[in-house]
């Protein structure tokens, strides 16, 4: 675990980038980005009764990563969540950073479908998956 990032500056130093929002990730961010990568880095605010990171973090997480990933697969038009799954594998920990590879199945006028796989360093912690609508407006 010494090669992972535990801390911001171990972050950046990694090549991380850490993604600005103003809106609701701004209160349970901040959320990081390497190429294809993104991460966070789970904090005792995001632990749960049994400290382990909250199920609602991993979801917003997973969420953010893979509609970044529509809005990109999508030429930067728009997207909203029109459905999205979620299962949970493993326990992630607290001071651990987590993070998730989005993977665009299937891009069609109007739609994106993505995937991906949270990890807490090798070990799966879970499954998300979910459609993403294309607005017309950017």
């Amino acid at each position: 675990m010494a090669d992972r990032p535990v801390g911001f500056e171990e972050l950046s130093a990694a090549g991380w980038e850490q993604l600005p929002d103003s809106g609701f990730l701004g209160l349970v961010g901040p959320m990081w980005r390497r190429g294809d990568a993104f991460g966070f880095l789970a904090e005792p605010r995001h632990a749960n009764y049994i400290d382990v990171v909250q199920g609602g973090m991993l979801m917003t997480f997973a969420d953010r990563a893979l509609g970044i990933c529509a809005w990109e697969a999508a030429v930067n038009r728009a997207c909203v969540t029109i459905q999205f799954d979620m299962q949970f594998i493993g326990a992630a920990d607290i001071g651990d950073f987590i993070e998730i590879a989005p993977e665009v199945i299937r891009k069609t006028r109007t739609l994106v479908f993505l995937r991906g796989t949270i990890l807490d360093g090798d070990r799966v912690v879970a499954s998300a998956s979910g459609v993403w609508k294309i607005l017309d407006r950017k």
